[in-house]
C-alpha cells in the first residue's frame, strides 16, 4: 500500500518523536577519552591494538577507501554495512541508538545532522583536535558540521548548485545561458516560444532546489542554537522575493513543475523537454548516466545571479562522517573519520572514482579532479566550473533539528502548490505555520 503524503509526514514526525524520547538519556559510551580528548600516546596505542570498528555508509564502493585506511593501520579492521540508503539508515540508526547498539562511525547528511546532535547521539570531535582542520574544507561544508566550538564530524562531499544546459537547444532558441534572474525570465519565454519545451523544471517533491535558491538569495529560513531554540523565518523579504519570482514563471507556464530524479524526469531530459537543470555538483554524473543519447550536447556554467557582480550560490546535499557517542572505540573511529575525509589518497579516490564532489579544498584543486574532461559535456572540465561555484556558497546556512518533518511538511504545502501550479504564497504561509506549531509542540522556543 502506498503512503499518502499525510501518512508519510506523520511517519516522519513519529520517527523524530521516538528519537527524542529514546535518545535523550543515551550513554556517551566513549569513556574518559571523549571528555578531554586522547593524548598522542593513547592514539598510538589505539591504532596499533587489534580492533574492529563498524561503519554505516551508502556510498558505492567505499570499501576501496577503507582498504587504504586498513593498509595504513593494519591493526584496525573496518566492518562496512550499507543500510539501504540515507532514509533507511536514519531509521535503523535511531533504533540502534535507542537500543544502545550503535555503529562506531556513520554517514549523515548535513541537513539531518542536527536531528542527531540534539539527542547527544554524535561525539564532539573538537577534543580530538578536529577544530584545527577548519581551514582545510570549504567554508560552506565546515559550517554545516560545527556549532560554536563543537565539531560533529568531518565533511565528506558537497553539492554547490550550478547550471547545466543543452547547448543545441539554446542555440536553436537563439539564447545564451542567462547571467541574471531577469535574463532567465526573458530566456524562459523565448525558449518556450522557440522550442515548445520548458527551459527548466522546479520540482515540488523535494525542497532542496528551492532552498538552494533561497540560500543564494541570502534568505535564512531556518536556524538552530544547538539547544532548544529554533528560527523559522519563511516570510522574510528574501524568501518572498524568490517564491514570488518562481510563482510568476509557473503561472505563465514558462517552467515545468514535475517531480525530479525519477524515471519520467530523466526520460524528459533525454527527450529535450527541459533545456536546463539547476543542478548540484553531483548532477553532472547522474545526468550522463541516464541521458546518454544527449552526449556532447550539455554544458555547465554558473546559475543565474541576483547581482552578476557578486556571484553567489546555494548547496544541495552532501554528507559528513561522524563518530557515534556510543562508540566503544572512539579513538580508532575518530582516526578513521579523519583519514577518510582528509587524507588525499582517500578523498581524491572518492572524487575521481566515485564522483563525490570533495569538500576538502586540496582535492578540489587536484588536477586529477579539477581538470577531468567529460565527453558528455563536450570535453568541458565541469569540475573546474563547480569548484569555482563552491567558493561562492555562504557558510552561515543552518538546518532545523527536525528535518524529517520540515521536508514532509514542505511536500504537503509549498511543494504541493508547486506541483499543482496553484498560488505559492498561501502555501508558503501554511508551511511556516505547520513548522512553528510542530516546533512548539516538541518544546522548542521559536524565533522568526
Amino acid at each position: 500500500m502506498h503512503l499518502t503524503r499525510r501518512t508519510a509526514m506523520l511517519a516522519g514526525v513519529a520517527a523524530l518523536s521516538v528519537a527524542l524520547a529514546g535518545c535523550a538519556g543515551g550513554s556517551s559510551g566513549g569513556g574518559a577519552e571523549t571528555a578531554k580528548g586522547p593524548t598522542q600516546a593513547e592514539v598510538d596505542k589505539a591504532m596499533t591494538t587489534p580492533t574492529t570498528i563498524d561503519f554505516w555508509s551508502w556510498v558505492p564502493d567505499i570499501q576501496n577507501e577503507i582498504a587504504l585506511f586498513e593498509k595504513k593501520y593494519p591493526a584496525i579492521t573496518v566492518n562496512l554495512q550499507n543500510q539501504g540508503g540515507a532514509t533507511a539508515q536514519y531509521q535503523k540508526l535511531r533504533a540502534a541508538i535507542k537500543s544502545g547498539q550503535v555503529p562506531d562511525v556513520a554517514q549523515i547528511e548535513y541537513s539531518f545532522l542536527p536531528s542527531f546532535t540534539i539527542t547527544k547521539s554524535v561525539l564532539d570531535l573538537a577534543p580530538y583536535g578536529f577544530g584545527d582542520l577548519k581551514s582545510a574544507y570549504s567554508p560552506s561544508a565546515w559550517g554545516q558540521v560545527t556549532s560554536g566550538d563543537q565539531v560533529w564530524g568531518l565533511p565528506q562531499d558537497l553539492g554547490p548548485t550550478g547550471y547545466l544546459y543543452r547547448s543545441d537547444l539554446f542555440e536553436k532558441a537563439g539564447i545564451e545561458p542567462p547571467a541574471t534572474w531577469d535574463d532567465f525570465a526573458d530566456a524562459a519565454r523565448t525558449f518556450k516560444q522557440s522550442t515548445g519545451a520548458y527551459i527548466t523544471d522546479l520540482p515540488g517533491n523535494s525542497f532542496s532546489p528551492i532552498l538552494a535558491l533561497l540560500w543564494q538569495a541570502g534568505a535564512r529560513p531556518f536556524g538552530y542554537d544547538g539547544n532548544k531554540t529554533v528560527t523559522i523565518d519563511l516570510d522574510s523579504p528574501q524568501v518572498t522575493k524568490v517564491v514570488d519570482y518562481w510563482d510568476d514563471l509557473i503561472q505563465q507556464d514558462l517552467i515545468a513543475t514535475d517531480p525530479q530524479l525519477d524515471d519520467n524526469w530523466y526520460q524528459s531530459m533525454s527527450r529535450g523537454q527541459y533545456g536546463s537543470w539547476l543542478a548540484a555538483a553531483w548532477g553532472p554524473v547522474f545526468l550522463q548516466g541516464t541521458a546518454a543519447n544527449t552526449t556532447g550536447l550539455w554544458r555547465a556554467t554558473d546559475m543565474p545571479q541576483l547581482d552578476a557582480s557578486k556571484p553567489a550560490s546555494g548547496n544541495q546535499g552532501g554528507s559528513a562522517d561522524v563518530v557515534m557517542a556510543g562508540s566503544k572505540h572512539a579513538i580508532a573511529a575518530a582516526q578513521f573519520v579523519k583519514f577518510l575525509n582528509s587524507d588525499e589518497s582517500s578523498t581524491t579516490q572518492l572524487a575521481t572514482q566515485q564522483y563525490l564532489f570533495p569538500s576538502l579544498l586540496a582535492t578540489q584543486q587536484n588536477d586529477a579532479f579539477r581538470q577531468q574532461k567529460l565527453e558528455f559535456y563536450g570535453g568541458q572540465t565541469v569540475n573546474d566550473v563547480f569548484v569555482d561555484i563552491a567558493g561562492t556558497v555562504s557558510s552561515d546556512w543552518q538546518w532545523l533539528p527536525f528535518n524529517d518533518y520540515a521536508s514532509s511538511s514542505f511536500k504537503e504545502t509549498l511543494g504541493a502548490a508547486i506541483t499543482d501550479r496553484s498560488a505559492l504564497e498561501p502555501a508558503l504561509k501554511k508551511w511556516q505555520s505547520q513548522l512553528v506549531a510542530y516546533a512548539k509542540q516538541q518544546g522548542f522556543t521559536v524565533k522568526d
